[in-house]
């Protein structure tokens, strides 16, 4: 990591660096999206780019997720490197085949003549009292496609860092944005996602986990907002003489399985965290892979903390209720032993 002195940027504001960056850096880059010029998004992530850019660069569209991604994606194909924003991840529904049949599928139908380099911004995630239509995560909807990749990091250095590898990846690249972490007040700001942001421009990869926090007798993994419940859960299993590794997934696909598995292979016990789906979900995928490579290595059955099968409800005390927390990480473990 390089040397960031004490400038704290909070994920908003790292992103519409990295971005800025790329595009003094490379002109083929441009935004496209609602709300994105003098707003600056509403979660704050073009916030400063159209005073430095102007209109031809940072470009607001109408409330028509199919037209702009499509328009994404004919632009990438003729040698653009385009950012497009898809304001919540939950409106993917308008816009799924210009995602999939054209973004992910085309690199593949062209025999790799053909290259997509587009980056869709989406924001994922509850806890605010937004209900079922704005509140979901959805990661394993995007991972289960072939040809996207699809990634969530947890904290501001990461982000601006991940951003970068995004815009210069030559895959169209999923960009996710958990609202709690981007720091924004009014959507239940997590501090400690807020941390020190190198100036210069750098890179961290679209395919590695990081090991947050090391351990010797469970692994938590988990992305997103569940990163810190499962720090907090592991702080409290220490008082009770429990050691837990932590990992943060920060790539959902491609997942790096090498990563999760070397450290279950040294605890022994697996508990994975997030606030998607239960079923079908990347929970799922993680322990699925664990035992199909060794079955063996494990100590107990594994276990997973997420969201259940229901649609996110409106009301806030039934919203958290749902939501995974450190408590239920905490519980998960402790059903381990």
């Amino acid at each position: 990591m390089a040397d960031a002195g004490n400038r704290k940027l909070n994920m908003a504001r790292a992103i519409s660096e990295a971005i800025a960056q790329e595009m003094r850096r490379d002109d083929r880059v441009f935004c496209m999206g609602e709300d994105i010029r003098h707003v600056g998004g509403i979660w704050g992530h073009t916030a400063g780019l159209y005073d430095e850019f102007g209109a031809e660069r940072i470009i607001d569209t109408p409330i028509s997720e199919t037209g702009f991604i499509g328009a994404g994606v004919g632009a990438a194909i003729e040698g653009m490197r385009p950012i497009v924003d898809l304001m919540f991840v939950d409106f993917f529904g308008v816009c799924m085949g210009q995602i999939y049949s054209a973004a992910a599928k085309t690199p593949y139908m062209s025999g790799g003549q053909v290259s997509v380099p587009m980056v869709i911004n989406t924001a994922v995630g509850g806890s605010y009292g937004d209900a079922a239509q704005h509140s979901q995560c959805l990661y394993s909807t995007f991972a289960h496609l072939p040809g996207l990749k699809v990634v969530l990091p947890s904290n501001s250095h990461d982000a601006k860092g991940m951003m970068t590898s995004a815009i210069r990846d030559d895959s169209p690249v999923v960009f996710m944005l958990h609202k709690n972490c981007l720091g924004v007040p009014f959507l239940g700001m997590e501090d400690r996602a807020t941390v020190n942001v190198p100036r210069e421009q750098y890179c961290v990869p679209l395919n590695k986990a990081g090991v947050v926090r090391a351990g010797t007798d469970v692994t938590i993994a988990s992305m997103g907002i569940c990163l810190y419940h499962s720090l907090d859960a592991a702080d409290s299993l220490e008082t009770d003489g429990i050691s837990a590794e932590v990992i943060d997934i920060r790539s959902i696909a491609p997942l790096d399985r090498a990563t999760i598995f070397n450290s279950v292979e040294k605890t022994g016990r697996l508990v994975v965290v997030d606030d998607d789906y239960r079923s079908y979900g990347v929970g799922a995928e993680i322990i699925s892979s664990i035992v199909e490579t060794d079955i063996g290595i494990l100590k107990s059955s594994p276990q997973r903390v997420a969201y259940p099968d229901i649609s996110v409800p409106f009301s806030p005390p039934m919203e958290q209720f749902a939501l995974p927390n450190a408590e239920k990480v905490l519980a998960a473990v402790k059903a381990l032993f």
